[in-house]
């Protein structure tokens, strides 16, 4: 009897194994048939940013072709050229999964060799930047983390400004929908950037277009209609 249920155990867990291959491999050929689909039908698509024409950042990675990605890297790409050689910080590590960079990274949570694991806030240093960068951060700072702390958006914007060179540049981008208290503050002003640039995305397939009110984006909600930010603010600080 023992042996018998030992045989049926044994089988039940082979067809348990066998249906989450399946389950596995039906959505590794999903994923990769978007990513064909893309190359070969959107390779080309272009969006306008400040009356710029960017092409849409495409990257397995993260499926950018599904989200707020595929407009952020373009716009933030094309900024870090103009700074290639100066001292350089990222607030959050992203730009390192989609290229090959040298410069400093601050990020508290990702523990990889080359990353700062500080909190901005108390982060240390004398030295100063010419360009200071954050992907789709902002919004995480005293909202992911227990207790929540509003209050620490204000100081990490306050923060970025003191480790910035005189003449030196911020450019933040961020999600609408996602904090309510980071869109609280943006929709009353309680924290203001030199410049802020609205993006919206259109349609399902993630097109978007660069809006001029904030109303246009501020209430809209994160996740809905489309998977992700649905709302985007660029914003510069120099």
């Amino acid at each position: 009897m023992s042996d018998l249920i030992k045989s049926l155990k044994d089988a039940k867990f082979s067809r348990e194994r066998q249906s989450i291959k399946f389950i596995l491999s039906y959505i590794l050929k999903i994923f990769l048939y978007r990513n064909w689909l893309y190359k070969k039908y959107r390779k080309d698509w272009k969006f306008i940013f400040k009356g710029e024409k960017y092409r849409y950042f495409h990257h397995l990675y993260n499926m950018t072709w599904e989200n707020e990605r595929a407009v952020e890297l373009p716009i933030i790409k094309s900024i870090l050229t103009r700074y290639k050689g100066r001292n350089i910080l990222e607030l959050g590590n992203v730009l390192s999964h989609y290229f090959n960079i040298n410069h400093d990274i601050i990020d508290k949570y990702e523990n990889r060799p080359g990353i700062i694991n500080k909190d901005i806030i108390s982060f240390d240093t004398n030295k100063k930047y010419d360009l200071i960068i954050s992907i789709s951060t902002l919004e995480h700072i005293g909202y992911d983390e227990y207790p929540r702390d509003p209050s620490k958006i204000a100081k990490t914007i306050k923060k970025l400004r003191d480790l910035k060179k005189e003449n030196g540049e911020i450019v933040i981008t961020f999600p609408t929908g996602y904090n309510p208290y980071l869109d609280s503050f943006i929709k009353s002003k309680k924290i203001q950037f030199d410049e802020i640039y609205y993006m919206k995305r259109l349609t399902k397939d993630n097109r978007w277009k660069e809006v001029k009110d904030l109303n246009k984006i501020i209430n809209l909600k994160f996740g809905e209609p489309y998977p992700n930010a649905n709302g985007l603010i660029v914003a510069f600080i120099k």
